[in-house]
């Protein structure tokens, strides 16, 4: 009974050290020090220049393993950990896609905001649920987002150029000059969102749903507008030059056309038709 509490003690104190790995290196460089200097021993007492001599060469071939392998070793693990962690922050975003809660919309801007910090902007966020979220100043270029919950979210100065964002959902959330230039928001719902100063250059915006929405200001030149909703929506000093597919249909359930800029064809019919959007 002694003998295996004294064996159990033992093997607790080995893995204590085991557990310590600054210990257990120092320990074994003690040991293995003892046993090279102790059979190097007589090489010392007999020749001692000509055994100095194969020390230093040796160190120089050492310097030589740390600078070149060594380095180049830490670089690929470094760099396989940060391809790790990537792959880890795509596979989080995946498992609570469609996941409709609180947590999962917190979680998954967590790992956007983690993948941007490694120069990862083009994500698949595809039906994701990021209701009530803030994606200010966040890159989101080239990402797709269609069909995605961004509804109640803060995306002020939010790069979303060249974004997918069919049939997306952004009702009542905060666009203030963000950039949407070339984006594919055909059928989005933009219902009471506010898009003040926005970039939406060139974008397919055809049957998306603008109304009581906050377009002040907002640049939606060369846009494809066809179907699009402006019932009771604000495009004080927007710019819509060479929009495509817009009609005066369109813009009469407009709130306001005050200060905004058309093509020289829309331009007379709105005075023509509905000369009071345009007046202050």
């Amino acid at each position: 009974m002694i003998k295996e509490n004294q064996k159990k003690k033992f093997i607790e104190y080995v893995n204590s050290i085991i557990e310590k790995p600054i210990l257990t290196s120092a320990i074994v460089l003690v040991i293995l020090s003892i046993i090279v200097l102790g059979f190097s021993f007589k090489y010392y007492m007999n020749d001692f220049n000509g055994f100095f001599e194969q020390v230093m060469a040796e160190a120089h071939g050492m310097l030589f393993d740390i600078a070149i392998i060594g380095m180049l070793i830490f670089w690929l693990n470094k760099n396989g950990e940060m391809r790790q962690r990537i792959r880890t922050y795509k596979d989080e975003i995946d498992d609570f896609r469609l996941w409709e809660s609180e947590e999962a919309a917190f979680r998954t801007v967590g790992n956007i905001k983690r993948l941007n910090r490694h120069n990862i902007r083009e994500i698949n966020l595809v039906n994701c649920h990021l209701s009530r979220t803030n994606l200010n100043y966040v890159n989101l270029a080239g990402s797709n987002l269609n069909s995605a919950d961004i509804s109640n979210a803060f995306l002020i100065e939010t790069n979303l150029e060249n974004t997918r964002l069919n049939q997306t959902n952004l009702e009542n959330s905060n666009l203030n000059q963000a950039n949407l230039k070339g984006a594919y928001a055909s059928g989005a719902n933009f219902k009471d969102a506010y898009l003040i100063k926005a970039q939406l250059e060139n974008a397919f915006l055809i049957k998306s749903n603008f109304k009581n929405a906050f377009l002040m200001e907002s640049n939606l030149r060369g846009c494809y507008l066809t179907g699009a909703d402006f019932e009771n929506a604000s495009l004080y000093k927007a710019d819509l030059r060479g929009a495509k597919g817009l009609t005066i249909e369109q813009l009469t359930k407009a709130k306001t056309l005050y200060l905004a800029q058309f093509d020289e064809e829309i331009l007379n019919q709105i005075k023509s038709n509905i000369p009071e959007l345009v007046g202050k």
